[in-house]
Formats: structure tokens, C-alpha cells, sequence
């Protein structure tokens, strides 16, 4: 199973995106970067790493499954900005453009209202995406993989069943529509179904 975590930090990001990517491209992503750095400041993800690792995690695997649009690869970087931070939309929109802002709206999570059923509305927006454009799936699809390559490390079991659960029943079929990604996660699957399944 591939996993990404080439890129420790923006410099090391930004050699490797110089060596692929049109300058502008990568002056576009360093300025998304920033941006997304900033607003997420000293979150952390489960295990406990800054959440920034995350956001090039997915910027990685988005380049490595042949992704080239600059508004994907800026919207890969900034698809939690929305939903995990006080950041609003209009703000993405004023920095970035409609298209980004369209691309990170669309797979940002609705909120909850207070007597919402918080089941049924996920269900809802995952049920989405399998009409979604491939760009918006490209995003999302990176987003993912971050999001479980390295399940195991979840410090809570409960939710490491329920997230590999969720990922197979609605992941697993979308994955299918980008053979890069029904790669990636067959070789995923296949390496935590034994203990998860």
C-alpha cells in the first residue's frame, strides 16, 4: 500500500512541485499554502501531528494521480479551510476565484443545526459526491486517502471501524470512476480488511 508523506513542510514541497508544475502553478499553491497554514494554525489531526501534514499529504497524492489543474490542486489544499476553521466561503472566493471556492463549498460538510440528525445529513453529503464533477472527486478522493492511509494510528478503535466502514461502503464505488484512485484503494482495502473488516 503507497503511502504520502514525502513532503514534511512547504520547502519541501514546493522542490518537488518546481520540478512538475509551471511556476505560476506553484506560486498559486504557495500562496494557497500560506493561506491555509494561517487559518489552521496549531491544529492538530488525531495522532497528534500538525494539520497542515494533512493538506500536503493530499496535495501529494491529487499531483501523483496526474492532477495538473491549478483551481484543483489550490483546492486540495484548501478543502478544509471552510469546515475547520472560522474561514468563510466569500473569503476563499476573494483570494482564489469562483471556481476554487466552488470546488472547496462542494465538499465541505453542511453544518449541523441543533436538532439535526447528524447521521442522515452525512450520509446525504457522501451519497453527493456520486454525481460529483471529477474535479470535485479528484479533491475529495486525495482527501481521503490522507484521511485513512494510515488508519491504524487513530487513537480511538471505535472510530478507526466506523471510518474504514464509511470509506469502503462509499469510497470503495466512487474510487472506481479514477482508475488511479481504484488502484490506490484496492491496495488500501486489501491491507486493513483483515483486521477491520
Amino acid at each position: 500500500m503507497q503511502i504520502f508523506d514525502s513532503w514534511p513542510d512547504w520547502p519541501a514541497a514546493q522542490r518537488s512541485l518546481a520540478a512538475e508544475l509551471p511556476a505560476p502553478t506553484v506560486a498559486a499553491l504557495a500562496d494557497a499554502y500560506a493561506f491555509a497554514e494561517e487559518r489552521h494554525g496549531s491544529q492538530t489531526r488525531p495522532a497528534g501531528e500538525p494539520y497542515v501534514h494533512h493538506l500536503l499529504e493530499a496535495l501529494e497524492i491529487a499531483l501523483a494521480s496526474g492532477a495538473t489543474d491549478p483551481d484543483v490542486l489550490v483546492a486540495t489544499l484548501l478543502h478544509d479551510v471552510v469546515e475547520d476553521t472560522p474561514c468563510t466561503l466569500d473569503e476563499v472566493r476573494t483570494a482564489f476565484g469562483d471556481r476554487v471556492a466552488e470546488l472547496v463549498d462542494h465538499v465541505t460538510k453542511p453544518e449541523y443545526g441543533p436538532n439535526a440528525d447528524r447521521a442522515q445529513i452525512r450520509e446525504a453529503y457522501l451519497a453527493g459526491f456520486a454525481d460529483a464533477p471529477m474535479d470535485v472527486l479528484v479533491v475529495k478522493l486525495s482527501d481521503r486517502y490522507s484521511n485513512v492511509q494510515r488508519l491504524d494510528t487513530h487513537p480511538r478503535p471505535a472510530k478507526r471501524a466506523s471510518y474504514y466502514a464509511e470509506t469502503v461502503r462509499h469510497f470503495l464505488p466512487l474510487s472506481r470512476r479514477a482508475p488511479y484512485f481504484e488502484q490506490r484503494f484496492a491496495e488500501w482495502d486489501a491491507h486493513f480488511a483483515p483486521t477491520l473488516r
